[in-house]
């Protein structure tokens, strides 16, 4: 008995050749199709403008704008490796760099990462940590002369670097040319945030912005095509529902045209049903995805909040969930949120700062926070939560501080204390 467990692999079973799925990778958000439907004109664009590099000159730096999801980074991929291909075979020397800024976002990371690309020779590449910001920098200004060439550095998400450690790094990149003897390097910054320059010294926004364009979000129509030509990829013939293209497509396009949630709600769909042994994916799949990534998201953003955000939300959820308050106030949820804090120990926020709160959680989507007028009594808010409870309550019992604020705050036996204000 034993050894008939023991040469069964869990796995046997499911390597059998699904009926769904000819090449999945496809649909995954790091993929880089050979062609963009609907960003040709992007794509002229950006290739004017790194011309120069062609001709061993530097491009000008470049800042792409646009919404999630509306092909920016991999369109910037696509060029980077085109321009590559092209100068290497004339014999051109050019090395390129993608950084996602929101998982490096340190003056030193940033450096040490483009001091990588001139190097193979892992014992002579820049530390990740223990010089000072000036050696790297230094590092990196003289390998770049001895490698020579252009070099083009991608800055995903510029906006998070700029937010998390501020402009020293783009001061030291948008000037780093005047240190370079034998090299060139030009930036290119992308973002979803345009306003983010206004954060920046006048010198480094004038350098780093001397090319800019926006990227429109999509349309259903034009994620019809996206998806269309995607699924010819991954899926096997009649392996979709004729209607399934359209209603991703369709979703996707009420997100601010979002190609990533298009081509993710068409994903998850179709490994739902190849899980459920289904030969076809249909409209039930795609409405089931849809759910399942609605509740994902509301679990992420929720468990994220920082603490003083979390236990307003407690509050909220302990005074609708006893049905103490049918339409609850700013100050209803300031009277429990006062009593989470004295028995957790944290220091008190003014009630005006609690009702900042309340509104950057209704902006979220967790709660609804409605603006009602009573008259001559003048006008108050009517608080609620947005997502229904029983989905909540998985999310909530997975944060240790939020399942226990709520627990004690529906207990209702919180003698109100005198608390600290800050």
């Amino acid at each position: 008995m034993q050894s008939a467990q023991a040469s069964r692999n869990v796995f046997d079973a499911l390597t059998s050749e699904g009926h769904i799925f000819r090449n999945r990778s496809v649909l995954s958000s790091d993929y880089v199709p050979e062609d963009f439907p609907h960003r040709n004109d992007e794509i002229d664009q950006v290739a004017h403008i790194l011309r120069p590099a062609l001709e061993g000159s530097r491009p000008s730096n470049i800042l792409i704008y646009g919404q999630t999801g509306t092909g920016k980074t991999a369109v910037a991929r696509y060029i980077c490796d085109q321009l590559k291909d092209k100068v290497t075979a004339d014999g051109g020397a050019i090395h390129t760099a993608h950084i996602n800024c929101k998982r490096v976002n340190t003056p030193y990371g940033i450096l040490a990462n483009i001091g990588q690309t001139y190097t193979t020779n892992w014992e002579d590449s820049i530390p990740h940590t223990g010089w000072r910001l000036e050696q790297v920098y230094a590092a990196l200004c003289r390998k770049a002369d001895e490698a020579g060439g252009i070099a083009l550095v991608v800055l995903d998400e510029v906006d998070a670097l700029v937010k998390k450690s501020g402009d020293e790094v783009l001061y030291h990149l948008t000037g780093i040319n005047a240190d370079l003897g034998n090299a060139r390097m030009s930036l290119i910054g992308i973002s979803n945030d345009t306003k983010f320059t206004t954060f920046l010294d006048p010198r480094v926004k004038s350098r780093l912005g001397e090319e800019s364009l926006t990227f429109p979000p999509y349309n259903a129509l034009q994620l019809r095509d996206i998806l269309d030509q995607r699924a010819g990829q991954a899926f096997h013939e009649g392996a979709l529902d004729p209607q399934v293209l359209s209603l991703c497509a369709g979703r996707a396009a009420q997100e601010h045209g979002d190609a990533r949630k298009a081509l993710d709600l068409l994903r998850i769909a179709a490994e739902m049903a190849e899980r459920d042994g289904s030969r076809q994916v249909t409209v039930d799949y795609v409405n089931r995805a849809e759910s399942m990534m609605e509740q994902d998201q509301v679990r992420k953003m929720v468990l994220q909040l920082p603490l003083q955000h979390k236990a307003v939300l407690a509050s909220i959820l302990a005074n609708e969930s006893q049905s103490r308050l049918d339409r609850q106030t700013t100050g209803d949820v300031y009277d429990t949120y006062y009593r989470i804090c004295n028995r957790f120990e944290l220091d008190a926020l003014t009630q005006r700062r609690i009702g900042g709160i309340i509104s950057e959680l209704d902006m979220q989507g967790v709660i609804s926070a409605r603006v009602v007028s009573l008259g001559r009594h003048g006008r108050t808010r009517f608080i609620s939560t947005a997502v229904p409870f029983n989905e909540l309550q998985p999310i909530i019992s997975e944060d240790s501080f939020m399942s226990s604020a709520l627990d004690l705050a529906a207990d209702g036996h919180f003698v109100r204390p005198q608390l600290r204000l800050m």
